[in-house]
């Protein structure tokens, strides 16, 4: 079987989300409802909002100005197109700026009013004043922030699996053809028998209901577990690559709870674990600017495993940040 060196890659964005790695964390289950973000209590003067807002705007236009200029010429990206398709968020979306929960922003210009006049927003009556309206966000999204908020505990709580060498996306192409796999832009670093002996000969342990569900038909019965929606609190670890991904999709599920610094803390990671999760699939995207993990051989096994411990711990330090920001939304793990 030949294979591809294992190479480090610099990301095409990678300017714009780059971040090092973190120590894990203590997991915390009981939350103070303290205010979350890095504004704290008080009021904060349009003048201190404004310029945060601006420079969250810029941070989005670093990280989507490219996609948006590729769906304009209706071409794809086979690593960054999977944070605006898989996860169903628009630009606009992210482009709007969140102070997170117990922050009060002040009006000082009819223009301040129009940019709160948002739902799960509260204008005090003098119209001076804006915050996050947590009851009326509770009423509309409080069923599903608790299974969010359950999920999120309970993965911080486990303990993470570093095992599994991403054999995910290669059971995702496992005896199909050319013409059926995705991302038909981009050839496989090995031919189809290589690929497909690479699956047969591993263990495969997808414990990720939203990966598990895109192997092919052949490929299901080879996972040693059966991950199902309903089983997500019980089988998420930390140490899943699609896990760390999802928290930038919880963090827009529980918006505008989770300020916006978080929103692109989870987006920056989503962005770093994809990266890592196509270099050691069975796609060979040298000619996108990408790197190799031959997690075929013992060195790609190791630089895979190195890697997703670093994401794992960024990750729960994240997960942290989530729980602390329901927390002060009124919302706990069930």
């Amino acid at each position: 079987m030949t294979s591809a060196p294992t190479t480090m890659t610099a990301s095409p964005i990678a300017a714009a989300t780059a971040s090092s790695a973190v120590a894990p964390i203590a997991a915390v289950t009981e939350r103070t409802d303290e205010p979350a973000g890095r504004l704290g209590d008080g009021v904060v003067p349009a003048e201190i909002w404004r310029g945060l807002r601006d420079e969250h705007e810029h941070r989005i236009a670093e990280r989507t100005d490219a996609h948006i200029e590729r769906r304009m010429r209706q071409e794809s990206h086979p690593v960054e197109d999977f944070l605006f398709t898989y996860y169903p968020f628009k630009v606009g979306q992210l482009k709007k700026w969140h102070p997170g929960p117990g922050v009060r922003v002040e009006l000082a210009e009819a223009a301040d009013r129009r940019y709160f006049d948002r739902r799960w927003y509260l204008i005090d009556e003098d119209r001076n004043l804006a915050e996050v309206d947590l009851e009326s966000w509770r009423a509309d999204r409080g069923d599903g922030a608790k299974f969010i908020a359950s999920l999120l505990s309970s993965t911080l709580n486990r303990e993470a699996n570093f095992g599994c060498f991403g054999i995910h996306e290669w059971a995702m192409v496992y005896c199909l053809s050319e013409e059926q796999r995705r991302h038909q832009q981009v050839p496989l670093r090995l031919s189809p028998p290589e690929t497909d002996a690479v699956v047969e000969g591993h263990r495969i342990q997808c414990s990720h209901h939203d990966a598990f569900r895109f192997f092919t038909a052949p490929a299901r019965p080879l996972n040693t577990l059966q991950p199902s929606r309903e089983g997500m609190v019980s089988n998420e670890q930390p140490g899943c690559l699609h896990a760390g991904m999802d928290l930038y999709k919880w963090a827009m599920k529980i918006s505008p709870v989770a300020d916006s610094d978080l929103v692109v803390d989870c987006f920056d990671l989503a962005l770093d674990i994809r990266t890592l999760d196509m270099e050691a699939s069975p796609y060979d995207l040298r000619g996108w600017g990408y790197g190799v993990v031959a997690i075929e051989t013992a060195a790609g096994k190791a630089e895979y495993m190195e890697r997703q411990r670093a994401f794992s711990a960024r990750a729960q330090q994240l997960r942290a940040r989530l729980l602390d920001a329901l927390a002060v939304a009124g919302v706990h793990p069930r």
